[in-house]
């Protein structure tokens, strides 16, 4: 009776591990033909993929038909002829890139420092409506952030901010998200910590600074890795608030890229996810860390 229950279980194991393994090849399948495929030159790419690129409705046709294109994960030839075209040839690509980094890197510093802050007014100190006012967070925090483009372009005109980067970073910076995940994390500092300090006469700003955002750098990783993923991402926003082409970031220039230059959007791709998976690597600890912390497990 056990070793059939033994049986069961690592059967049970088994089949769970093939499934994930299979869900795993699904989801890293785009990433490994992106990186690949741009390394392949610009003929190689038109042999594999003219169905898909061809201006020819008979070879567009044939996707209808039941053929497809012939996807290949492994060049011919290497080269790195696309990435020259992207870097080098494409002037716009690194003028996106540097507009990408104008926005995001300013609403990781300020949301770390404002989130961190309100987070430590909602975990350790007392005031009137204070869990109220937490509640609201979380109220905004659970909206499609599509729900609130409208309030913010709205006060960004009012501010006449509207076709400057702080239309799009000062939203980022006051962000709900941030509050509630430091907040998660700060609760579980003990509150001897600050008692002490304050019995030492020490004033709100010296215990913030010099206890609680020490003993908060795994939770304060984890959201700086979180708030540059989400805003390397945007789209809908720089397309709303930012009239100026000349001034969108990254995100929104993929897109651009047009259909018969398939080798260049696949080189741009590539450099486009290598900052995300650069930062994702070097802080997996600290963001498996500051999750587990903060009590948001799944």
């Amino acid at each position: 009776m056990q070793a059939t229950k033994q049986i069961k279980r690592k059967l049970g194991k088994a089949v769970l591990s093939v499934v994930l393994l299979a869900i795993a090849v699904v989801f890293l399948f785009p990433l490994v033909l992106t990186v690949t495929n741009s390394f392949m030159s610009e003929q190689e790419i038109e042999n594999s993929y003219s169905m898909v690129t061809s201006s020819n409705p008979d070879k567009r046709d044939s996707i209808l038909s039941g053929k497809y294109a012939n996807v290949k994960l492994i060049p011919d030839i290497v080269t790195l002829s696309q990435y020259y075209t992207a870097l080098i040839k494409r002037t716009q690509f690194l003028i996106k890139f540097w507009n990408s980094l104008i926005i995001v890197v300013p609403i990781i510093l300020g949301q770390i420092l404002v989130s961190s802050m309100a987070a430590y007014a909602f975990a350790k100190l007392e005031f009137i409506f204070r869990d109220k006012l937490f509640f609201t967070y979380i109220i905004i925090l659970m909206m499609p952030f599509q729900v609130t483009l409208v309030p913010n372009y709205i006060v960004a005109d009012k501010l006449g901010l509207l076709g400057s980067y702080w239309s799009i970073i000062l939203p980022g910076i006051f962000g709900t998200f941030g509050v509630f995940l430091m907040r998660q994390f700060m609760m579980y500092i003990p509150d001897a910590y600050v008692e002490s300090a304050k019995v030492d006469g020490a004033s709100q700003l010296r215990i913030f600074f010099s206890i609680i955002l020490p003993m908060s750098k795994t939770g304060l990783a984890a959201l700086a890795i979180l708030v540059f993923i989400d805003n390397w991402n945007m789209v809908e926003q720089p397309l709303i608030f930012l009239q100026n082409v000349n001034m969108h970031p990254l995100s929104t220039y993929l897109s651009s890229i047009n259909s018969g230059e398939m080798g260049i959007a696949f080189a741009a791709s590539a450099i486009y996810m290598l900052p995300m998976l650069l930062i994702f690597l070097y802080g997996e600890n600290y963001l498996v860390q500051g999750i587990q912390l903060s009590g948001l497990k799944g």
